[in-house]
């Protein structure tokens, strides 16, 4: 029972009880930091390469499994162990998967890698060309993107599902053979450990201070209507750093949702780092002076737009 204030007539109360409906419904957007994601990234880097089997990859895992443990629903791990033929050596790997509002409907996924390249294959020096890459870039932008998402999601309930997947073993394969990348997202798809998500993202290679993304031909193939959906937001934020034209085909951990667990998918990745005549991927230069707190909010912005203004529309 509710006890109506003196003097406010009937008629008049159902329309405050309507207007106050309408605030709750749609409470003000909670703003990403990139400040935030940039320190987040520079936490990761700060623990060296993280590639499988290196003491930064444990280090890394135990940072996630930390951070994620008092703002996630639901937290938990898939551990499992892949062969590496070429190499005669198994890898123990990985996903972290961390959930908000689990129970809700219309669960959406989004992913990104935490390990790093064990080799510089890229790399302009011969000499650095087995050497770890820091993976600045590649690897700690996306984790950062997400971890502090989780930090929003925790202080501001989402409208849907939401599952933060980190993904293990992206970055460990071979130029030539890309069957031999994205472990770990190839083994989440095929055992599917959480309610089947009705979509996906994958933020990848987000933290370029160049940032330049246009649209993965994959992705548009998979999921227009999402890609046009996070481009318009970021039309409408001013983002000009969402390029609305149709870029490369990308193979990344968006690919093994599609084939393998049927998921709707978008890859948002900045593959030119930083431009089309110079490139830090997998090479020793993908280190946090390439990238930009900016970057990180841009794409940030636009997730936890996408999270609270239209996905439950």
């Amino acid at each position: 029972m509710s006890i109506l204030p003196f003097g406010v007539n009937m008629k008049t109360a159902t329309l405050l009880l309507i207007g106050l409906g309408l605030i709750s419904c749609h409470a003000p957007v909670e703003q990403f930091d990139g400040d935030r994601a940039f320190n987040l990234l520079q936490q990761q880097c700060d623990l060296g390469v993280r590639a499988p089997g290196t003491a930064g990859h444990a280090a890394a895992r135990e940072l996630l499994m930390t951070f994620l443990r008092p703002l996630a629903d639901t937290l938990f791990v898939q551990e499992f162990d892949h062969y590496i033929e070429r190499e005669k050596e198994t890898l123990h790997l990985t996903n972290i998967i961390a959930g908000f509002q689990p129970e809700r409907a219309k669960p959406l996924l989004l992913g990104a890698h935490w390990d790093t390249r064990p080799r510089a294959d890229h790399d302009p020096d011969p000499l650095k060309r087995l050497t770890p890459i820091l993976g600045a870039n590649d690897g700690a932008s996306g984790t950062a993107v997400l971890l502090h998402l989780a930090e929003i999601l925790k202080a501001q309930s989402p409208p849907r599902a939401i599952w933060l997947v980190f993904f293990d073993g992206e970055d460990y394969g071979w130029s030539g053979n890309p069957e031999s990348y994205c472990i770990g997202s190839r083994y989440f798809a095929r055992t599917l450990p959480i309610p089947k998500p009705v979509e996906a993202i994958i933020v990848d290679m987000v933290g370029d201070a160049n940032l330049s993304l246009p649209i993965e031909r994959n992705s548009y193939r998979s999921h227009p209507k999402l890609v046009r959906t996070l481009w318009d937001l970021a039309k409408k934020r001013g983002y000009s750093e969402f390029v609305y034209t149709l870029g490369d085909e990308i193979y990344d951990d968006h690919l093994m949702l599609i084939e393998h667990a049927r998921i709707p998918s978008v890859d948002i990745i900045d593959f030119q780092y930083p431009d089309r005549y110079t490139n830090y991927w997998h090479t020793t230069a993908d280190t946090p002076d390439k990238c930009s707190p900016r970057s990180l909010k841009i794409v940030g912005q636009v997730l936890v737009d996408y999270i609270f203004t239209e996905a439950h529309e």
